[in-house]
């Protein structure tokens, strides 16, 4: 393989790689066909000491054969972020679109669960945006949560942004 293609190969990789962590808290059976509403808490990997809780529609195989659109889930989502320890802030992504910190396949290949976390340098808070990413065309659907950093004890890696 040349370097040409591997490098192309580690970028899509990379790009592929899901940089948060996640864990199944909870599950709530929201009727009698089995579907599911799936509370995950995420951590972000750069920012310590902030767990983001987000929920999302997980259908269940019975309502896939009575409705079909087999392989998708809604884009139905919700977040809420929360301070649970001290905070401690790496190097993350300063600019106005921000960094994706979490992501999640609702369907096999055309759509995903996707978190960015964007720093509001101005009221020193950071946001953290849940939304869906389809191949063809975005989604409106999306939730917000900020952590206000206003009077917390934070720690900057890097050094607070000026």
């Amino acid at each position: 393989m040349s370097i040409r293609k591997a490098a192309a190969a580690a970028a899509i990789f990379a790009a592929m790689a899901v940089p948060a962590s996640s864990e199944v808290v909870g599950k709530v059976g929201v009727d009698w066909v089995g579907n599911d509403i799936v509370v995950e808490a995420v951590t972000d990997p750069a920012v310590k000491g902030v767990t983001c809780h987000v929920t999302y529609f997980d259908r269940s195989i019975i309502d896939r054969l009575s409705k079909g659109n087999w392989f998708e889930d809604p884009s139905n989502n919700s977040i809420a972020c929360r301070q649970t320890g001290p905070i401690e802030i790496g190097d993350i992504d300063l600019s106005e679109e921000g960094e994706e910190v979490f992501r999640e396949g609702l369907s096999i290949i055309w759509k995903s669960l996707v978190v960015n976390r964007i720093y509001d340098k101005e009221n020193d808070t950071l946001i953290y945006l849940a939304h869906s990413r389809q191949v063809v065309e975005g989604s409106a659907k999306m939730a917000i949560s900020t952590v206000p950093l206003f009077n917390q004890n934070v720690v900057w890696t890097a050094g607070k942004p000026q």
